[in-house]
């Protein structure tokens, strides 16, 4: 609740203080909660992330991808395409984004490699529950990264959120929105 926000600090003088009571301290309050994937809204940070899934379906004029919402379903053996598009106000280096993947999933590319796509190169690494990209150097811009993942299990599904932080200048973060995916 809010009021968990209120933190008050009682400090006492001791036998070693001798009477002393404008002494100095130091200290650090953490707090953490836990939500559910889902219901997490995106931040609003200079580097903003923007999470899609598609389905990717084949028709006569080739592949298409339609977004997933209410009114669209998966089936056990589609492909469902994770795109993430970044924005960002200032160029920044050693950028970590971690996608979380949704337990009903399987990726298409398991082997990590190196990438290069629209004058962005960076390590993509496929992990049990998340994909991971490395970007060494991200300059200014609008970028979209993707990968594809199979539907292989019937249910209802968080497919969690997307992180993104600079590893050496970690106040420069971002995560998007949670995402829910149902497979019928």
């Amino acid at each position: 609740t809010p009021t968990m926000g209120n933190i008050t600090i009682t400090t006492t003088a001791n036998a070693s203080t001798k009477g002393a009571t404008n002494l100095g301290g130091r200290g650090a309050v953490y707090w953490q909660y836990l939500e559910d994937l889902d219901k997490i809204t995106f931040a609003k940070t200079a580097l903003k992330i923007d999470k899609k899934i598609y389905k990717q379906v084949t028709t006569n004029k080739g592949k298409k991808l339609v977004a997933i919402t209410e009114n669209e379903t998966l089936q056990v053996g589609n492909k469902m395409v994770i795109q993430m598009t970044l924005k960002v106000d200032r160029d920044m280096e050693y950028i970590h984004l971690k996608d979380m993947r949704s337990s009903g999933t399987e990726p298409l590319d398991a082997l990590s490699q190196y990438k290069y796509q629209d004058g962005l190169s960076y390590y993509q690494s496929t992990k049990d529950l998340s994909t991971n990209f490395f970007i060494s150097y991200l300059p200014k811009g609008t970028y979209v990264l993707e990968y594809t993942v199979f539907v292989s299990h019937k249910g209802n599904f968080s497919n969690g959120i997307t992180t993104a932080q600079c590893m050496y200048a970690p106040e420069f973060s971002s995560h998007s929105e949670g995402v829910r995916v149902v497979v019928d």
